[in-house]
């Protein structure tokens, strides 16, 4: 025995594969989340102890010496010495002297830089920061890097006449290429423990997520593979309980429309094997009839009189009939039972019709002594129909009843408005059919008197059932022994506007 395959493994590869790609996603957004607020922390921790400097610049500095000589100029000696004193606490400090307008009046720091500086700052941050007195984490222009925001620290003046801002870089260039360097470090090491976990931990929920979310598909799997192998009763228990309850509905609903068509196929076999035996029969005695009656002309031409040549040729002529009527039958009830024949619906005269075929059978009737009427034949009934199709029907109808019933007896058509319908009562006075056979006397070829099997072909009540089929409604039959049969249908009336 070959061994059975695993549970769908290009799922289970396309899950992993889901489930790596978002452990690499998480991993590289909890590293890239857990660096930005890192180093945002960091800088809000440094603005915020730094952010009284320059206030504490103007209190001491200031007072001392003025940040300008008399003749307006800078006072770059003190700038000087205030620069070589923070420096010597923070080596990443940068001092900006900015006018009211943002204007950079004087750095040290810009003197030594190689590259072009900013010649201005932009003022909002400088006031957001002085109007929330430190509190709130802001970022401003760094003069000596135009294209970063960095941390700082800022304070109003107004000296002999002038007004402007004391701003400080909390971290220049310096502590800045000191922070790379070291946060390259922790950002590596950060990403290799953060990863590692991240796997791990994804790892484990991911067996658990695929072993619990493919649990119900192991079970539909090996459902299927039952019923493949043959094991046709077998069904997904509690399929509403299921996690893929529209899956396992489904399949359910599948099987069962496979074993009920597999049903319907032995049916339609064993039934197509019954109809080849009865269509034979019918098909060999008529064929017999005229082979004999053929042959005794050829034999006997010379001594049979006339009149018994016309028997003869009667005889062959009534028996070709039967067969060609057995062979329309034959090819009707096909057409019908293959659904090749769609009923085109309009509104008739059900009255014009039946009047029609008490005139056309008329004559068969008279040939039999039987009596063959229209019941309430005054009322005009309309109805919404196939007019092809409910004339066949009615014609194997009548000509049943007239063929069932004895001499003098009598075959009665009505029509009775019931509401929105028009029943149609087919009624005859024979023998009437036993109880025991009425549930089958719509099978094809169903004879319920052998004595008369000669007289049909078994499919005129078959076709009859197709035909109501057709148009969405049901025949019934009332019959009793000795006291006759009563063949019942209805038709949606049509309303005349």
């Amino acid at each position: 025995m070959n061994k059975e395959k695993t549970l769908t493994p290009k799922l289970i590869k396309k899950l992993w594969l889901a489930f790596a790609l978002l452990i690499i996603l998480m991993g590289a957004s909890y590293i890239f989340i857990t660096g930005y607020l890192t180093l945002n922390y960091n800088e809000a921790i440094t603005q915020r102890m730094n952010a009284d400097v320059a206030n504490h610049v103007i209190q001491e500095k200031f007072e001392n010496a003025a940040p300008f000589l008399e003749d307006g100029t800078v006072n770059k000696e003190l700038f000087g010495d205030l620069m070589h004193d923070m420096m010597a606490v923070n080596r990443g400090i940068e001092v900006y002297l900015l006018n009211k307008s943002g204007d950079i009046l004087y750095s040290v720091v810009l003197k030594h830089n190689e590259n072009e500086p900013m010649k201005s700052v932009t003022l909002a941050p400088i006031e957001k920061f002085i109007n929330t007195e430190g509190e709130e984490f802001v970022l401003g222009d760094d003069p000596l890097n135009p294209e970063k925001q960095n941390i700082f620290s800022a304070a109003p003046f107004s000296i002999d006449g002038h007004e402007g801002y004391i701003y400080i870089i909390v971290a220049g260039k310096q502590l800045e290429l000191i922070s790379d360097s070291l946060f390259g470090t922790y950002f590596t090491k950060l990403s290799i423990g953060a990863m590692v976990l991240t796997m791990l931990f994804a790892a484990l929920i991911g067996i658990l997520s695929i072993w619990f979310l493919t649990k119900n598909l192991r079970l539909i799997t090996h459902t299927v593979r039952k019923f493949q192998e043959g094991d046709l009763d077998i069904r997904i228990a509690n399929p509403e309980e299921s996690d893929i309850e529209v899956v396992a509905l489904s399949f359910n609903k599948m099987a069962d429309t496979i074993v009920e068509n597999m049903d319907k196929m032995k049916s339609v076999d064993n039934l197509r094997r019954e109809l080849i035996a009865n269509v034979s029969h019918d098909l060999r005695t008529p064929l017999a009839v005229l082979k004999g009656y053929i042959e005794t002309l050829q034999i006997k031409k010379d001594t049979l009189t006339e009149l018994q040549k016309e028997e003869y040729l009667q005889i062959t002529h009534d028996n070709i009939d039967k067969l060609s009527s057995l062979i329309n039958q034959l090819f009707e009830y096909s057409k019908l039972e293959a659904e090749q024949v769609t009923p085109i619906k309009e509104p008739f005269s059900i009255t014009e019709l039946s009047h029609d075929l008490i005139a056309k059978f008329k004559i068969l009737a008279e040939q039999k002594q039987v009596q063959l009427q229209l019941d309430n034949p005054e009322e005009n009934y309309m109805v919404y129909a196939d007019i092809g199709l409910v004339e066949r029907a009615l014609q194997n109808l009548i000509e049943n009843a007239i063929k069932y019933t004895e001499p003098k007896g009598k075959v009665t058509l009505s029509l009775i408005k019931m509401g929105k319908q028009i029943e149609i009562n087919i009624t005859d006075t024979g023998n009437g059919i036993p109880v025991s056979d009425q549930p089958f006397i719509f099978d094809r070829y169903k004879q319920v008197d052998n004595t008369t099997k000669k007289q049909g072909l078994g499919l005129g009540l078959a076709i009859v059932k197709k035909i109501m089929d057709l148009h969405d409604t049901t025949i019934i039959v009332l019959s009793k022994p000795y006291e006759g049969s009563s063949f019942i249908f209805k038709l949606p009336a049509h309303q005349l506007q």
